[in-house]
């Protein structure tokens, strides 16, 4: 017996199609009734379909190849897609993202769209993987007389290299025009080799168009495999760069890292100053003869044996070994921590007519919220935190003072901020109070009048609330005053804490 279950047919009171399909009626039985009439009904193809697609539209269409891969692909798609959302919209991204729509609007990630432009890809890569495959072919010296025939044009462009304007149009010519043109004007099937190519004529075959490969054809899944391959060998060449030059720019190790780049910009330096004088069609013309006789296959025979990957093994381990080397005697780094200093002041309010009415305390705010501040002209309560213990250093610092420290020096912040219109107190408590000139009152009751509605006030209005400060005496103390606190922070080093 099985053990799988089949899911029971739950009745919902809905009746359940059933379609009988009878062969042609036979006249030698006797009729069975199966109507008012006693004749019986036979069910014709037509009718079958009719009965089918009233069943569903699914049941009557067959689905075209088309929808059979788009299908397919959103499935494998959707397989492997993660639960989070992809979108760019969410606020205050810890790390920049070059890719961003904020940097380029371009569509989001879309199922159905990655679906089709994967199949649309997919018919159309194929010129690229010919590419590639003659590149093989070519470098791994499988016709040696194509392989030679390349360095030869190569040591023409290295000896002359005006000729690089003219390559383009050489592989033009030969690689695409002349190919269609055999195409159009095709050579007679018997002739002898002396014959010259018979140019003249009516062209007798059609033009040769390039075409996407039709989906779920042969040429479709080829390009699915050469692009499956070429995935594999972009992950590893990329894996292979990353794991060797990683560890020497990543400043994982600050002191190799640091040797290396001194010798980067030194060499660029050199360069930038005698890169005029090295012989560079040599140079250019030696290394692509290098590069080619290394894809020979005897020598990547040799190059492959065990006693050569252990002694290439061996050579990377001794230049590496040598920046160490080199970094640890020439190289040293500071270990102390970056140092600063933050600020919070200390805001304490009373009502603005309460002449003999104390000070209250109000809150803590990172702005000393002075009375020509933007917030305070469009008028904006401070914001912050009522006590001390919730202030906070900033992300990836710590405190290295124990506690606040008053700031003594309260008349140099308060002129290095430009603030008009305060008291400052140059002993004791350092409070700086606001003044109330009764003038001031009047003239911003009237400018937010005008301006009610339009939003914050203009250059213009704030300078006429700077002269009325300037030009009249307070009557008496203001509603705000606040004091400068202190305290040092320190860089988290990485592995305490701080954000990677």
């Amino acid at each position: 017996m099985s053990n799988e279950q089949s899911e029971p047919i739950a009745n919902r009171d809905t009746p359940i199609p059933v379609v009988s399909v009878t062969g042609p009626p036979d006249h030698s039985r006797p009729p069975t009734p199966s109507n008012e009439n006693g004749s019986q009904r036979h069910l014709s193809p037509s009718r079958l379909k009719e009965k089918l697609e009233s069943l569903g539209d699914n049941f009557a269409r067959p689905e075209s190849p088309g929808r059979v891969s788009d299908r397919l692909f959103t499935m494998l798609l959707s397989s492997v897609l993660p639960s989070e959302d992809l979108s760019d919209d969410s606020p205050t991204p810890q790390v920049k993202d070059r890719r961003s729509r904020n940097y380029v609007d371009r569509p989001n990630f879309s199922l159905p769209a990655m679906s089709s432009n994967f199949r649309r890809f997919n018919a159309r890569i194929g010129v690229a993987f010919v590419f590639q495959n003659r590149a093989i072919r070519l470098f791994t010296w499988r016709q040696p007389t194509q392989t030679l025939s390349f360095l030869f044009v190569y040591t023409f462009v290295c000896v002359n290299p005006t000729l690089l304007a003219v390559l383009p149009l050489a592989c033009l010519l030969f690689f695409v025009m002349v190919p269609a043109f055999l195409v159009r004007h095709p050579p007679p099937p018997m002739h002898l080799p002396t014959d010259l190519y018979p140019l003249s004529g009516p062209p007798l075959a059609a033009a040769r168009t390039v075409k996407p490969a039709p989906e779920l054809s042969k040429d479709f899944f080829r390009n699915m495999r050469d692009l499956q391959n070429a995935m594999d060998d972009f992950s590893r060449l990329h894996d292979a760069v990353l794991a060797f030059i990683t560890p020497l720019t990543n400043f994982s190790n600050e002191a190799l890292s640091s040797t290396l780049y001194i010798i980067l910009i030194c060499t660029s330096c050199a360069l930038f100053i005698s890169a005029h004088l090295l012989p560079w069609r040599f140079i250019f013309l030696i290394a692509g003869y290098a590069a080619t006789i290394l894809g020979h296959p005897a020598i990547q025979d040799q190059l492959a044996t065990p006693e050569n990957e252990r002694l290439f093994s061996e050579k990377e381990s001794e230049g590496r070994s040598m920046l160490l080397s080199l970094s640890k005697a020439d190289i040293e780094l500071e270990t102390s921590p970056d140092t600063r200093e933050v600020e919070i002041f200390e805001l304490q309010h009373r009502a603005l007519h309460d002449e003999h009415g104390e000070y209250e305390a109000f809150l803590f705010s990172p702005s000393p919220y002075a009375p020509l501040s933007p917030s305070r002209i469009a008028g904006d309560r401070p914001r912050g935190t009522p006590f001390f213990e919730d202030v906070q250093p900033p992300r990836g610092w710590r405190w290295s003072d124990k506690k606040w420290t008053l700031d003594l020096l309260s008349r140099e912040w308060v002129e290095d901020r430009c603030v008009t219109g305060v008291e400052v107190e140059i002993e004791g408590e350092r409070w700086v109070t606001d003044l109330h000139y009764e003038e001031l009152e009047d003239s911003s009751s009237s400018v937010r009048k005008g301006k009610k509605g339009k939003g914050k006030e203009s250059d213009s209005e704030r300078e006429v609330l700077r002269r009325a400060w300037e030009s009249h005496k307070p009557s008496r103390r203001g509603e705000w005053r606040r004091r400068r606190w202190v305290r040092g922070v320190e860089r988290v080093p990485f592995g305490n804490g701080a954000d990677a």
